[in-house]
């Protein structure tokens, strides 16, 4: 069930980053003002990929590739697809969501709307290329 719910919660965590990103280029290269929508859109993006850790976390603890990382790290490290899940994985999103939770933080210290543009481009658009980075395409759902 976790798993199940944290492949399916991808697929909306990665629709609102990618608009996120996108809409911030956007903003940033026509120059745009910074409204409640935008604002509206960064925040969505910040919880649920919040969201997504608190369950991709449960399943981790769960999962087959911790218990096996556990008791015998030393074969996992030796094949790419078992460190991918054990290892890598969960490291680059945990690196992306705190990418995305200083570009939150960032942005709110901004004033010109240019800057807070710019701010979450580059932090969710960096935070979008880690975790498009470290799918495990071949297991996705």
């Amino acid at each position: 069930m976790m798993k199940t719910l944290h492949s399916y919660w991808a697929y909306i965590v990665l629709a609102i980053l990618i608009y996120a990103v996108v809409n911030a280029v956007i903003g940033l290269t026509q120059k745009k003002e910074f409204t409640h929508k935008d604002f509206r859109l960064g925040l969505f993006a910040l919880i649920t990929t919040h969201i997504q850790l608190l369950i991709g976390l449960g399943w981790y603890f769960m999962s087959p590739w911790f218990k096996a990382l556990k008791a015998n790290g030393g074969e996992v490290m030796k094949e790419s697809s078992a460190r991918l899940l054990a290892v890598e994985h969960p490291l680059m999103m945990i690196i992306a969501i705190v990418l995305i939770t200083m570009g939150w933080s960032k942005h709110k210290k901004q004033v010109k709307s240019e800057s807070k543009f710019k701010t979450f481009a580059i932090f969710y658009g960096l935070a979008l290329l880690l975790i498009l980075s470290r799918i495990p395409w071949a297991n996705w759902i």
